[in-house]
């Protein structure tokens, strides 16, 4: 059994967790202040809605932390090559111009337990969530906008992820970003069949 699901109690992140917890960073300064200030507004306003593990033997500490909110995929808005390989596992008669997903819009894990794995477990977690028979809506991709460095990138790459746009280039056009400069994130999703079909 993984660390995080021996070792931790899932939980919706509330406002007294955050105040109670003694210690959570993720060595980033933007989700910390995500999750330490802005996640109970956030999710107040139906934007969407974050989640913890903490640990059985001491609540007061955060494990690892994320936000989900409802999102799609546009496909007619992708370049051919593209919207192919995001639908080829999707029968032809199903095929839509627009896909049904979950964002994960943030996602730590504690600084002080990022060598057990935990990113792949609550990985793992999500993925399995959003595939249970349970869940309340209909989703067939798992989308993030990944922070464009080293870290983040190899993280959901490790974990299934591919990128929404084969370059940066053709992301800049769909963004509509006219910048030279290297995108602050990249667009990358995973195709929930692969677990259905495991």
């Amino acid at each position: 059994m993984s660390y995080l699901m021996e070792n931790g109690i899932f939980t919706p992140l509330s406002k007294s967790i955050i105040e109670n917890t003694s210690t959570f960073s993720c060595g980033n300064a933007d989700l910390d202040d995500f999750f330490h200030c802005d996640c109970i507004d956030f999710s107040n306003s139906l934007f969407g809605k974050s989640y913890c593990f903490v640990d059985k033997k001491s609540t007061d500490t955060i494990l690892c932390a994320f936000t989900v909110s409802n999102a799609c995929i546009f496909t007619n808005l992708l370049p051919s090559s593209r919207k192919h390989k995001i639908g080829k596992q999707i029968p032809n008669t199903k095929r839509e111009l627009i896909y049904p997903a979950v964002l994960i819009g943030r996602l730590g894990v504690n600084n002080r337990f990022q060598k057990l794995r935990i990113g792949s477990d609550l990985m793992d977690f999500i993925k399995s969530w959003f595939t249970e028979s349970s869940n309340k809506t209909g989703c067939r991709y798992l989308v993030v906008d990944a922070y464009n460095s080293e870290l983040p990138i190899r993280y959901y790459l490790s974990n299934g992820f591919d990128f929404m746009f084969s370059t940066e280039t053709q992301e800049k056009e769909y963004r509509n970003i006219k910048s030279h400069d290297a995108l602050h994130t990249r667009l990358m999703y995973f195709d929930l069949i692969r677990i259905i079909k495991k």
